[in-house]
């Protein structure tokens, strides 16, 4: 692997503190590829024997059931998945595919589990990093659970301007089909809300999502910090 890559890896939280010769063990046995769109990486039900690292482009966690499909999560760079799975050494609950050509690290589960047992900073930071993942899950069951359509639409698109740091234009990380599944919504259901924030002022033209009225979004999705992660 690069030493750029190495670099990037080493800067997550979740290897910042490993000491050097655990995370070069760690590294050594990995590798980083590159993949197309449309590919899936892992199939739920099957044995996480990788711990994946997007250091470029996007991927999408998915399910099915009874014929049925849902995203459960997006992950973008830099940033893992899936751990809980390759701790426990566990079929992986979820799948994954590329959205977008894409950069990968794979990381061989058996090397995580046995730098877990021997570097106490690492193992503390996959607690932390394993907490913070469940934190996001129940967020996003509240979110899903307690919000109306329109508001649940109004708090992403306030979290995604505010990621964006761009003030009242962004563009949507992904595309409409997804949001629609990620928020628990059908795609009619989707162009419903879009209309209903149309009349609060706000404007999406393809991937670009323009606001009139900051102010008047945020009051419609009412974010707070048990709920949102950008407040």
């Amino acid at each position: 692997m690069r030493d750029a890559d190495l670099q990037e890896i080493r800067a997550l939280p979740l290897f910042r503190d490993m000491g050097e010769a655990p995370f070069a063990d760690l590294m050594r046995g990995a590798y980083h590829q590159n993949f197309p769109a449309q590919v899936t990486l892992i199939e739920e039900g099957r044995p996480a024997d990788f711990l994946h690292i997007v250091t470029d482009g996007a991927v999408e966690l998915f399910a099915r059931w009874s014929n049925r499909e849902t995203t459960l999560a997006v992950a973008r760079p830099v940033s893992t998945f899936i751990l809980a799975a390759c701790i426990n050494d566990a079929p992986y609950l979820m799948s994954a595919r590329t959205m977008t050509s894409s950069r990968i690290a794979m990381v061989p589960g058996a090397d995580l589990r046995a730098a877990f047992l021997k570097d106490a900073a690492f193992a503390q930071a996959i607690v932390g990093e394993l907490a913070g993942c469940y934190r996001s899950v129940v967020r996003h069951a509240k979110n899903i659970k307690l919000r109306s359509s329109k508001e649940r639409l109004a708090a992403f698109l306030i979290g995604e301007a505010e990621k964006a740091g761009q003030g009242s234009s962004f563009e949507l990380p992904f595309e409409k089909r997804i949001l629609a599944s990620y928020l628990g919504m059908t795609p009619e259901n989707l162009s419903r809300a879009l209309k209903q924030l149309k009349d609060e002022g706000v404007m999406v033209d393809g991937a670009t999502v323009r606001f009139h009225d900051v102010d008047r979004i945020r009051a419609i999705a009412m974010p707070g910090r048990l709920m949102d992660e950008c407040v």
